[in-house]
């Protein structure tokens, strides 16, 4: 873990304020603010089509309604259920960061953001356990390189800002979706609200990572960095296409279904979607010289 200390400036000592008042100002009780219903309606859509992993296929268009209806919902578990993965894993880097030397200033923000998370995790796993009966389970990807300090440190905090960015993106979308039922609205309404502090600061936080990272090593291990990083944006989008979620909606050949996805080319440009702003802020700070990305 690196000891020295963040490349801080003004701006980011500004925005550590700001987002902490935020924090503060935008607290509620999630175990007093959602009013779960018994049950959610079957004949509902319980995410937005455009988000279904058979979108933009003719697989879409070959099932029929019931069976999208299905579909949308063990989706639906299957994205909060990678998100209370996500989390659990996040949290554990986080907390053992906090008041750690090199992480000094950004620590106080890490209490409003671990509790937030925290409560994250539960509402998501909540839904999971009672509309779904379970929470599906999630591979992680393990790193082929023993990382420097300083290279570990930026790693896990990319990771983090990908995987909200990613996850924002489906947020905002459901969030907005008249046609999906006030609870699911709600619950990415609310994710989405303390969503946009943690990119804020995750942007940040990642830019003085990276500054400290690329004074600390070389040329070639920037780019080992690069490709680890890009293998992780691919594996985090192949995640959510479930062969368990396809057989849960009665799809026939589960396996099959996915295979053929993962290599659809017409599936590229909703993902390209959703890791847009991601991919750009790569871009940006130069973390990522390209916008290529690997098959996997």
């Amino acid at each position: 873990m690196a000891t020295t200390a963040l490349p801080v400036n003004d701006r980011f000592l500004e925005i550590l304020e700001r987002l902490s008042e935020k924090s503060i100002e935008d607290y509620y009780n999630p175990y007093q603010q959602f009013a779960w219903p018994d049950a959610l309606d079957e004949n509902r859509m319980w995410m937005s089509p455009d988000l279904l992993t058979v979108h933009g296929t003719p697989h879409y268009d070959q099932l029929d309604q019931e069976t999208l209806r299905r579909l949308s919902k063990w989706e639906s578990i299957n994205f909060y259920s990678l998100n209370v993965h996500g989390i659990r894993e996040l949290l554990i880097e986080v907390v053992g960061r906090i008041h750690m030397p090199g992480f000094e200033v950004p620590s106080d923000f890490f209490h409003h953001f671990i509790g937030e998370e925290n409560e994250h995790m539960w509402f998501f796993s909540e839904f999971c356990r009672r509309y779904g009966g379970k929470i599906y389970s999630s591979m992680t990807m393990t790193s082929d390189s023993d990382w420097e300090p300083e290279v570990e440190n930026f790693l896990v905090f990319a990771r983090i800002l990908f995987f909200e960015e990613l996850v924002d993106h489906f947020n905002t979308r459901m969030a907005q979706d008249e046609t999906l039922c006030d609870t699911i609205r709600q619950v990415n309404r609310i994710h989405h609200q303390d969503e946009s502090r943690h990119i804020a600061f995750g942007r940040e936080l990642v830019s003085l990572l990276f500054r400290r990272m690329r004074e600390a090593v070389g040329a070639e291990r920037l780019r080992e960095v690069e490709s680890y990083l890009k293998r992780y944006v691919v594996f985090s989008v192949n995640s959510l296409y479930n062969p368990h979620v396809y057989r849960d909606a009665g799809i026939a050949d589960p396996l099959g279904l996915r295979n053929a996805l993962l290599a659809d080319e017409r599936r590229r440009e909703q993902e390209r979607r959703a890791i847009r702003k991601p991919l750009a802020f790569f871009r940006k700070t130069g973390i990522f010289s390209d916008d290529s990305l690997p098959v996997l």
